[in-house]
């Protein structure tokens, strides 16, 4: 009987852990935007928080996986790339609507990581140079110039983002054990950014608010430390198309969430460049069959 019982629970529990990271990613630009949104909470100050409760969180998680052959796990590099994602994508989120943001991360993220396979030798199909032209394509038509087109800055900002987690994400392919290097690698973030923002300190005034703090830590230990927990529980068990597939659903639910939950404008342009470049990182995503 208790074999039986466990069967129904061994199912449920691959959706329902992908389900919760997938919310949490989608929730990571919810919380960010929603948190800087009335200017009381800086980008640095939010940053610092939610990496040092993300830090907390995995150390918490990852536990005795932390030391890996007598040293900390991760390294310098990933921690890096690690902090300039999450200043970027602060400082992009102090003007950027919830979808455009996860939009242009998403898409950038994609598109640099295709890029660097094709640098190093990789020769994609039509399918994939296709998906490429139209994630490209419909990046490009959002920030064009126009009535509701975001700001330039901000975008480029959040392009930066992408690019340094496409990098991150780079550096973590192969690695043997994903959250005791992702703890190592929070935990080492978590300085750096002390540094940034001691840097920012001396340019302008902190700034700090009880609202944006509970949304840094929010996002920090549940969205990003548990998401990231939860992700890789569950990422091995699944094909590469269902992960790329299922992976989608973030900067929808990020759009859909900015507009009902912090009624942001949901723009033409938004719909069709979304769904343009959402067809072309569907194409990127997914595995090329392989040749006999």
């Amino acid at each position: 009987m208790t074999e039986i019982a466990s069967q129904p629970r061994a199912a449920w529990r691959i959706p329902l852990l992908a389900a919760a990271a997938l919310c949490g990613f989608a929730a990571n630009s919810l919380l960010c935007r929603f948190g800087l949104a009335d200017g009381a909470t800086g980008a640095a100050e939010f940053t610092l928080v939610r990496l040092v409760a993300g830090a907390a969180m995995l150390v918490l998680v990852a536990r005795g996986r932390l030391i890996a052959n007598g040293r900390l796990a991760g390294d310098w590099p990933s921690a890096i790339a690690l902090t300039l994602y999450a200043v970027a994508f602060s400082f992009a989120y102090l003007v950027l609507h919830t979808g455009v943001g996860a939009l242009i991360l998403f898409g950038a993220v994609q598109v640099t990581m295709i890029g660097w396979g094709m640098l190093r030798g990789e020769r994609p199909g039509a399918r994939h140079w296709c998906g490429l032209v139209l994630a490209l394509g419909g990046l490009t038509a959002l920030v064009l110039p126009g009535a509701d087109a975001p700001p330039l800055i901000a975008a480029g900002g959040m392009v930066l983002s992408g690019v340094a987690w496409g990098v991150y994400s780079l550096r973590g392919r192969g690695v043997t054990d994903a959250l005791g290097v992702t703890s190592g690698n929070f935990l080492r973030a978590a300085p750096l950014m002390l540094a940034v923002w001691l840097a920012c300190t001396t340019t302008g005034p902190q700034q700090w608010s009880t609202t944006g703090i509970l949304c840094a830590i929010t996002s920090g230990a549940l969205a990003s430390g548990l998401g990231y927990a939860c992700w890789y529980a569950v990422v091995g068990s699944l094909s590469r198309a269902t992960a790329a597939i299922i992976q989608l659903s973030v900067p929808i639910a990020a759009a859909f969430g900015g507009v009902a939950l912090l009624h942001e404008p949901l723009s033409r342009r938004l719909l069709l460049a979304g769904l343009v470049v959402l067809i072309g990182l569907a194409c990127l995503m997914l595995p090329q069959r392989a040749r006999a």
